[in-house]
Order: structure tokens, then sequence, then C-alpha cells
């Protein structure tokens, strides 16, 4: 690290794994998480990430990640889904707050990707708005099928690579940075059962660092 307030997107992004492994390990150090950061923090925030996931209880993001107060912006919906909302909350964690990355967190048994699946499949129809979710998830599941893919994890990392290309097409300012070498954007796919998230795709990182 050259500045831990101003950190390279590959610093960052060596951050934000370094604190998955020590999860994976169950040896959390829970960085920021006491009286003294509350009181730091309280006057302004610099997160080194946004972390745009899933709304899966499951998935914690300062838990999983081992961060704490001040540490992550982050935007969930139900299969990290991106509408106007929170393309807006993207661009304003990097363009605002000067996040060097951008995290998309998928998972293995996605709710959001099952439900499609069955939609697509059988005909099974939703109700109100997570009709919309389905929705806004079919393209990925589409995709996976049109390439072949079969298996959950495989659609699964589609639709992760789905919602970051979505990203970068959708948001100019997002693009834009990313072209500049200031913030980079990564897929990661997060596993339930041992904790891990592995890479499934980068956009601005260096290849050893993606690695």
């Amino acid at each position: 690290m050259t500045d831990a307030m101003f950190p390279t997107p590959s610093e960052a992004f060596e951050l934000l794994l370094a604190g998955n492994q020590r999860f994976i390990a169950g040896t959390p150090g829970h960085p920021n998480q006491d009286a003294a950061r509350r009181t730091e923090t309280a006057p302004a925030q610099r997160p080194f990430a946004v972390l745009f996931g899933c709304s899966d209880s499951r998935l914690a993001a300062e838990i999983i990640f081992d961060r704490g107060l001040g540490d992550l912006f982050v935007v969930r919906t139900a299969g990290h889904v991106a509408g106007p909302e929170v393309l807006g909350s993207i661009e304003y964690g990097v363009s605002v707050l000067d996040c060097p990355l951008v995290v998309v967190l998928g998972h293995d048994t996605c709710g959001a990707v099952a439900a499609t699946r069955a939609a697509l499949t059988d005909g099974v129809a939703a109700t109100g708005y997570v009709r919309d979710v389905i929705e806004r998830v079919t393209p990925s599941v589409l995709a996976a099928r049109a390439a072949g893919l079969t298996e959950d994890d495989d659609i699964i990392a589609e639709h992760i690579r789905h919602t970051v290309d979505l990203l970068l097409d959708r948001s100019r300012v997002l693009a834009d940075q990313v072209a500049d070498g200031r913030t980079a954007v990564v897929g990661l796919s997060y596993r339930l059962a041992d904790g891990s998230a592995r890479v499934v795709t980068a956009r601005g990182l260096p290849q050893d660092a993606a690695a």
C-alpha cells in the first residue's frame, strides 16, 4: 500500500481479498469497528471499494471481507440487478467518493437466478415486482443457454459477467474512470459453504492482480 487512504485499484482489490482470506480461515481482525473509527468517520466517509451485491442475507459484505466502518460503500439488490438507482449509487461511489474499486458480488444457489430459470423452463410466473427482478436476470440466463452452459455455477458466473458489462455499458462515468486507470470493476462469485470469493471477470486490473 502506498497510502491506506488513497489505494490504487490493485491495492484496493488486495485489501478486499486479504479480508476474505481472514474470514475463510476463521481469523477475522474486525478492523475499523471500534469507537475510535466511529468518531473518525463521523464527519466524512472515504471507502476504498463500492460493493454491489445480491441482497441475500448470507452476503453481509463487511463480514465476509472482514472490514469495518467507512471501508465499503455497499449497494445491494436481489440478484444484483441494476436499475437507475443502482447506477447512480455506483457513480456516486466512484465520482464523488473516489472509490478505486467496484465489485459485483454474486453467489452460488442464487434465488433470483433459480427463479428466472424456472420461469423460462416451466413458465412459472412471478407476481408483483419480483417479476421485474426476473426480467432483469433473464438476459444472463438466455446468454448462458446460448453458450451451452447448464451448471448452476456457470450460469451464475455468466450473470456476474453480464452485470459487469451492463454497468460499464450504461454508465459513461464508470467506463471513463476505468479507461483512465482510476477505477477497476471486478466480478466475484461467493461460495456460501466455505466463504470464498473467486474472480469471475476483471476490468481495469493488471492481469497478475486479477489472477
